[in-house]
């Protein structure tokens, strides 16, 4: 598994407690679903290529 990247993250209160109430509703970190939600956007934009796996 690659390294992941820090960073300091500063974010008005209310948008952190909407995240985390979504995050918890779908059992995950905050953490994690900040990553989902930049992934898909960034997917969504063309502005990140995923590899595709052979199966």
């Amino acid at each position: 598994m690659a390294e992941k990247k820090r960073f300091l993250l500063r974010i008005d209160q209310k948008i952190y407690d909407a995240l985390e109430k979504w995050a918890q509703d779908e059992f995950r970190s905050v953490n994690a679903q900040i990553e989902l939600i930049i992934k898909k956007s960034l997917k969504e934009s063309g502005r990140l290529n995923v590899e595709k796996k052979n199966d």
